[in-house]
């Protein structure tokens, strides 16, 4: 299925965090697709070397991040993080990269990358389930040629507000995706060499495809930093 992450090829390496969190291997079939070398591992070897980490996430908040914890994953995204490396998270990979999410009452700290809670959606019907339509802020790198495309969502919870503060003045704001089921709640998020979705890319047909693809296309640039001239 793939060659050792960090491998010397022209294609970039891709590790699919590999921790418990459901079939994964739609994610690692549309990466390979996209034009990547994928891995599907929790080595700490194959997670800090590959070019680009993405984070896949079914279920609970606070079970996915006690499993994240059980492989030092919270480390692992960490200093890839601070290093400007390419991260990927995909649906409750998404959510955990926030402050916190709260469900059926309980509260759980998320990795804190980002301002925000992940909250119930206050819409009459839950999950939300289905396709729907994205707000894409211009420049967009992830959804570059996909703007006026349907992304395939799965999820009850959502972080419905974003306050994120820009410390300097050089700093570049995140980019952020907005789509709405009761209310408008965040779809994507890039951030320099940070990236989330929280509808599922791998399972929205040919536009979920052209978004990995423009993700991993992305590997092979020098990365996007946080700051700009």
């Amino acid at each position: 299925m793939s060659l050792p992450a960090g491998s010397n090829t022209s294609e970039p390496t891709v590790t699919v965090l590999d921790y418990g969190s459901g079939n994964v291997r739609s994610a690692v079939r549309a990466l390979e697709r996209a034009g990547a070398k994928v891995t599907l591992s929790a080595k700490a070897e194959d997670v800090l070397e590959a070019d680009g980490l993405v984070v896949p996430g079914v279920g609970a908040f606070g079970s996915v991040m006690a499993e994240l914890r059980s492989v030092d994953a919270l480390r692992m995204i960490g200093r890839r993080v601070a290093g400007g490396r390419a991260v990927l998270g995909i649906c409750v990979g998404m959510q955990v990269l926030f402050e916190a999410g709260v469900e059926h009452g309980q509260l759980d700290q998320g990795l804190g990358e980002w301002p925000g809670t992940v909250e119930l959606l206050p819409a009459a019907v839950v999950p939300h389930m289905g396709w729907n339509t994205v707000q894409v802020p211009e420049g967009s790198v992830l959804f570059e040629g996909i703007e006026d495309e349907r992304f395939y969502f799965v999820h009850s919870y959502g972080v419905q507000k974003w306050d994120f503060e820009v410390l300097q003045p050089k700093m570049r704001p995140p980019q952020v995706t907005w789509s709405e089921h009761g209310a408008p709640f965040i779809a994507a998020v890039e951030n320099g060499p940070l990236c989330a979705t929280q509808f599922h890319p791998e399972k929205s047909g040919d536009a979920g495809a052209r978004l990995l693809r423009n993700w991993v296309r992305s590997l092979n640039k020098p990365s996007l930093q946080r700051m700009v001239p």
